[in-house]
């Protein structure tokens, strides 16, 4: 049996550094119009003490709860075996860690999850959201809608007013130049001579792979046979589905010569067809990737060419966007959201060349 130990209280540091009550309720929440001598002795006194402010008090006072509801509209098996969304959750928790603020994760395995996640998000237990990974008969967005909650997009929403502008009206995404990056593997191919240049498309309910899929129709459309329909396979972002695309490709169109998969997972079961069959990777068929994820590319040989997005970067400028506002956030009406001039960010993507192309 252990003894409770009580903890300090407000009043206790109050007594100990001659304040009121209220100027140390100030002085913890954050608020102004404490004088510099005061607040340092309060903040002596909370050290000397080893103060923890109360959060469920504290957010009565404030109406702030410093956390924040981080959605993943994918069941768990695929959250935790893609390196992607690992990626982005530590770009989000550095940045939420270093404004105090704490990640509540919630995944969606199924149609029953949708309402229970918009229960707690209605429920007021965080100040906002940052939601991706959506698909197109996603009710994700509406129901988060009508919780209230001030929200973020990982990806550009699929109901933008115009994808190549970037533009979604009232709503704040980031993203990265799908499309140019799309353009710039496609591009590398032909200017290797490649001409019978497949794709590996991802999940096409997403618009991160319908993205892809354009950008690398628009450098096709430029090349001879470059319209052939079976030079096109979908597939679903897994190394599985890589596989099973790959397997399709060179049944029906066994002269291909180069690959470009829509992620670096699918790329990678590309690539164990590919040496399965007995092709050699990049003499007979070139293969590119999308993503750059050091866990992926590091396991290829050979080693993966690959077009490169800031994956953790855009989950720091999601967590930013969220809790940026014009009072520096310290209050629950402060935390929103501020759209961008063109309602998105989109980060610049680079190709990075290595040996499979």
């Amino acid at each position: 049996m252990t003894e409770a130990v009580s903890r300090p209280t407000l009043e206790a540091v109050a007594a100990l550094a001659g304040v009121s009550r209220a100027t140390v309720s100030r002085v913890v929440n954050g608020g102004d119009g404490v004088r510099a001598p005061l607040a340092e002795r309060v903040r002596q006194a909370v050290a000397e003490l080893g103060y923890v402010p109360n959060r469920a008090a504290r957010s009565l006072v404030t109406r702030r709860h410093d956390a924040v509801a981080v959605v993943i509209a994918e069941p768990e098996a695929r959250v935790f075996a893609d390196p992607f969304f690992a990626l982005q959750l530590r770009g989000i928790s550095k940045e939420l860690t270093a404004h105090d603020n704490q990640l509540v994760l919630l995944l969606t395995e199924g149609r029953a999850d949708h309402a229970r996640v918009a229960r707690y998000l209605a429920g007021g237990h965080v100040d906002g959201a940052l939601v991706f990974s959506l698909h197109l008969d996603d009710p994700l967005p509406g129901l988060i809608h009508d919780a209230g909650v001030p929200t973020v997009f990982g990806g550009r929403p699929h109901w933008g007013d115009d994808p190549r502008a970037g533009r979604s009206a009232g709503v704040v995404y980031v993203d990265c130049d799908n499309r140019g990056g799309a353009r710039a593997a496609v591009r590398h191919l032909v200017g290797l001579g490649r001409r019978r240049i497949a794709h590996l498309t991802g999940a096409l309910d997403q618009t991160s792979a319908v993205d892809r899929l354009d950008g690398y129709r628009e450098v096709m459309a430029d090349v001879p046979g470059g319209a052939d329909a079976r030079l096109v396979v979908e597939s679903d972002f897994t190394p599985a589905g890589g596989e099973r695309a790959m397997r399709e490709l060179l049944d029906r169109c066994p002269d291909v010569d180069a690959v470009f998969a829509a992620n670096d997972l699918t790329a990678l079961g590309a690539l164990r067809v590919l040496r399965a069959s007995g092709r050699r990777v990049p003499e007979d068929v070139a293969v590119i990737g999308f993503d750059d994820m050091l866990p992926v590319t590091e396991q290829t040989e050979p080693p993966l060419t690959t077009v490169r997005q800031d994956i953790e970067e855009m989950g720091r400028l999601m967590a930013r966007l969220l809790l940026r506002g014009p009072a520096g956030g310290r209050d629950r009406a402060a935390l929103r959201a501020d759209t961008p001039p063109d309602g998105g960010v989109i980060l610049p993507t680079t190709l990075i060349r290595r040996a499979s192309a």
